[in-house]
This record gives C-alpha cells, sequence and structure tokens, in this order.
C-alpha cells in the first residue's frame, strides 16, 4: 500500500522559485507539490477547495505581504507554514516576526553557487517541510506520513572524537547545553524568559539558517533577565549569560583551567545539520562531564540523542521536553529511546529543572 504524501501549497510571487521549490521538494517520493500560487489572494482560492498539509510562504509578495497572510490563516485555518525567504540579515527581524505569529519554521530559497551548497539546501528545504508537516497548529497535531528511510548522514565523528571515558573534575560552575529545532524559537524564548539573572552560563543550538541566529539572539536578549548573544569564537560561558550557536557554523565547548568557552568552526552537516546538536552536546561530554547539564528540545530526527546520551555517561544531568508541549515531538522522543533522559519535563518546568539540577 503507497504511503500518503505530504500535500503541499507554495506560495511566491517568482514563477522561477515557484518552479525551483517544487523540482526541489518533489525530489522526495513522500512531498507531493498540489499547487503553486502567485500571491496570497490566489492561495486562498486553493485552499477554499484543497486544504494542504504545509505552506510554504514568501515574506515579500505584491497584493499582500506573507507576515499579514499568515496572521489571517493562523486566525481562519491554521495549516503549518514555513517561510521561505531570500532575505538576508537586514530581513530577519521580520522572519522573527513571522514564528511569533505562527510559522512553523524559516528556510532561506536555495543560493546559487556552489554546488554542495545547492545540495545542503535543497535536503534542509525537504527536510524543513516534512517537519512541519508534523507539528502542532491551532492546538492540534497534524496527521502526517512517516519519513522513509533518511539518507545517510554524519555524526559527530566528524568533528570531534567520542569522549574517553575519564572523568571530569569538578568546577563550580555549570554549564547548561540546550539543543532545539522545529518549533524551537518560541520554546526557547519561554525558557530562556523563566531564567533568573543569575543563572548558570548556557549554551544554545536551535537550527536556523546562517543570518538569522543573530535576529533570533538579539530578539531573545530584548525580553529576558538574561544576556543572551550569538557565539562568537572564544566567547566565555559564564553566569547570566546565554550563547546562540550561529547558523552555518557548529559551536564546541571547551574547556580552559576552572572556566568554558566556546570554539566556532566550520564543518559537514552532521546529523543533517549544521550546528548540529550532536555536536554541541558531544563537546559538553568531553570537556564538561558532570558539570553540565544537557536539555533536547521539540524537533523532527535525532540530532542530539546520541550526544545527549554521551553526556549522560559522562556524568551529566539531561532533561526532555514532554511530548505534550512539543511541536514536534522527534528529538526529545529519540533521546528518550536511547536511554539520554532522567528527566522528562513539559516546556513550562525546563528551566526550574535544570536550575535545580545545577545546584551543588
Amino acid at each position: 500500500m503507497p504511503l500518503a504524501k505530504t500535500r503541499v501549497l507554495i506560495v511566491d510571487d517568482s514563477a522561477s522559485v515557484r518552479q525551483t521549490m517544487k523540482a526541489i521538494l518533489e525530489e522526495d517520493p513522500v512531498i507531493e507539490v498540489i499547487a503553486t500560487a502567485a500571491d496570497p489572494f490566489a492561495a486562498a482560492r486553493i485552499i477554499q477547495t484543497e486544504v494542504p498539509d504545509v505552506i510554504t510562504l514568501d515574506v515579500e509578495m505584491p497584493r499582500m505581504d506573507g507576515i499579514t497572510f499568515l496572521r489571517k490563516l493562523m486566525s481562519q485555518c491554521p495549516v503549518p507554514v514555513v517561510m521561505c525567504s531570500s532575505l538576508t540579515e537586514d530581513g530577519s527581524d521580520t522572519l522573527m516576526e513571522a514564528l511569533e505569529a505562527g510559522a512553523v519554521d524559516v528556510i532561506l530559497k536555495p543560493r546559487v553557487g556552489v554546488a554542495e551548497h545547492l545540495q545542503e539546501a535543497r535536503a534542509t528545504i525537504r527536510d524543513v517541510v516534512k517537519a512541519a508537516a508534523r507539528a502542532r497548529v491551532g492546538g492540534h497535531k497534524t496527521t502526517a506520513l512517516p519519513s522513509l528511510e533518511p539518507q545517510k548522514k554524519l555524526t559527530a565523528d566528524a568533528m570531534l572524537p567520542p569522549p574517553d571515558g575519564r572523568p571530569m573534575s569538578r568546577t563550580t560552575e555549570m554549564v547548561v547545553c540546550i539543543g532545539a529545532s522545529t518549533g524551537g524559537t518560541e520554546a526557547l524564548r519561554e525558557v530562556l524568559q523563566a531564567l533568573p539573572a543569575n543563572a548558570p552560563g548556557v549554551v544554545v543550538v536551535q537550527h536556523m539558517p546562517e543570518n538569522f541566529t543573530r535576529a533570533f539572539a538579539k530578539r531573545l536578549d530584548s525580553l529576558c533577565e538574561v544576556s543572551v548573544k550569538e557565539a562568537e569564537d572564544g566567547d566565555t560561558v559564564m553566569r547570566g549569560h546565554v550563547l546562540i550557536a550561529p547558523g552555518g557554523k557548529h559551536t564546541l565547548l571547551e574547556r580552559q583551567g576552572a572556566r568554558y568557552l566556546v570554539a566556532v568552526r566550520d564543518g559537514p552537516l552532521v546529523s543533517r545539520h549544521r550546528p548540529s546538536v550532536d555536536v554541541l552536546f558531544r563537546s559538553a561530554a568531553r570537556s564538561a562531564g558532570s558539570n553540565a547539564v544537557g536539555v533536547i528540545m521539540t524537533g523532527m530526527g535525532d540530532d542530539g540523542a546520541r550526544g545527549l546520551l554521551e553526556m549522560k555517561q559522562g556524568g551529566a544531568r539531561t532533561i526532555a521536553q514532554d511530548e505534550a508541549t512539543s511541536i514536534v515531538f522527534g528529538m526529545p522522543k529519540e533521546a528518550i529511546a536511547h536511554g539520554a533522559v532522567d528527566r522528562i519535563v513539559p516546556l513550562s518546568a525546563i528551566a526550574r529543572e535544570f536550575l535545580q539540577a545545577t545546584v551543588r
């Protein structure tokens, strides 16, 4: 019996982009593009006759911009929406607004350039769309298809060796490492807003395109008592500060004497992501051991599951977001299945849980 397909509506004012996006998505045998639309008015007419599983939506369009259409859609007919834009950092605040308005995720339109980069963009676009099809929107979870077996992917071995098993000496400060993907932007906002100004240092990997993590960090910094910034190579992890891994780079935790800092590195996709949660978590297992707490949150796939297990085996406390509050339960579910999780808690309890775990 053939698998049902994820039905996608592409909304973009550029005919060439609509054609390219359709070709990219339909390379995946479990995705079907049911229609394309040049503007929100045309999209609304299509939705009246057939509601798609996912909509990819451009930001800048004639007659009605994507954000306005998104808000109308979420209030009248909630459907998982992925904002798809060629905007760079200058437009990233707009895409942050889209996430607040209910978009499930953000992707960049394919860049013209090196074949490897284009192929990475193709894989990312398809993965994000399939993740969106599983997202909880408007208070319910969509009934999306199971994925076919994913293509072979690199592990954290591509960036650094596994922990050697030697116990780490204790330090006076603890480090919290958090990994999230689909649905993570708003979930992280809730967690970080709950932190006091003197909270332990936090390092976050949120799957997000390059050029957007800086705006994401800036937005969080304006909302939280803790200081939030995009991580730069050599930044110190310290109390009251949160470092967000930059899109397009891996972020690793390193120890220097009794303090911790981050290393921002180029490298291949790991678990099909860059930054990768597995890379951050493995580096924490190697450099911090029992001085760390690992947290895995909403997201599709298994990035972070193996790294969280390595953290736990190294003496770290580990926490997963529960299914009821996850937009997509994939990443926490995989970590739980690997035996990597000490505590499973709702989103509202994550900050309290890891604060308690850092008390000595």
